[in-house]
């Protein structure tokens, strides 16, 4: 049975969340603050933790922070409606997806499927071939990236896209398609969620030897992996 962990001290929706979650066949573990998630991750290893931004004792932030350093589990930031500097905030500190408040239970479910069915899909590739374009490689089996030989952190979200790119090299690849393939679902008009993964990704990648950058923008139309090797 899939584990999830929900932190929100908002008790209605809790029990919401919980009833409804239940009734699909999840086994759902609750917190009521950041302290009492870090806790239940430690001992019971959730599948993926649901955590919202506003909590007493620690706040959603800090805890996100707290997690990554230990765990590369699949997060799902709940934010308030309308206010995109959480949402920014909580993708580049290694949130893998958000939903704002108020929300159907059915988004939600959907959004947890698609990164459980990338988390299923990566495991049965571990055995495929490594990907390696000059200084960079992705190991599948381990699902590792190493930058000039150093282990280079990634979320669950930034390890698909740069897995998808990686396997492309060269060839334009269209937000839309990089939305399904990695994210798990169809690009919408106010959706920026793709981007900021990108913006992350280009962080962490670095640029190509000759100062280029590794992840070139098409206007209008997507992204393009520059393999190091083909611009020799």
């Amino acid at each position: 049975m899939v584990k999830l962990l929900l932190a929100d001290d908002d008790a209605r929706l809790s029990d919401l969340i919980k009833e409804y979650f239940s009734g699909e066949g999840y086994e759902v573990l609750h917190a009521w603050n950041g302290v009492e998630a870090l806790d239940i991750l430690a001992k019971q290893s959730p599948d993926l933790i649901i955590l919202d931004v506003m909590m007493p004792e620690l706040d959603g932030f800090e805890t996100l922070k707290m997690v990554r350093a230990k765990s590369k589990v699949p997060v799902i930031m709940l934010t308030a409606k309308g206010d995109d500097i959480d949402r920014i905030l909580g993708l580049e500190m290694g949130a893998d997806d958000y939903l704002s408040k108020p929300f159907n239970p059915r988004e939600l479910l959907a959004r947890i499927k698609a990164i459980l069915r990338r988390a299923i899909n990566d495991k049965e590739e571990d055995l495929a071939a490594d990907l390696e374009s000059g200084n960079l490689l992705l190991q599948r089996k381990d699902r590792s990236v190493y930058l000039d030989g150093e282990l280079i952190e990634l979320t669950t979200s930034e390890y698909t896209l740069l897995e998808c790119m990686l396997s492309l090299p060269g060839q334009v690849l269209t937000k839309q398609e990089l939305s399904e393939k990695a994210l798990g679902r169809k690009l919408t008009m106010y959706d920026r969620s793709l981007d900021m993964h990108i913006s992350n990704l280009r962080k962490k990648v670095g640029v190509l030897l000759n100062g280029e950058p590794r992840i070139k923008t098409v206007r209008g139309v997507g992204y393009i992996f520059v393999d190091q090797d083909m611009r020799k």
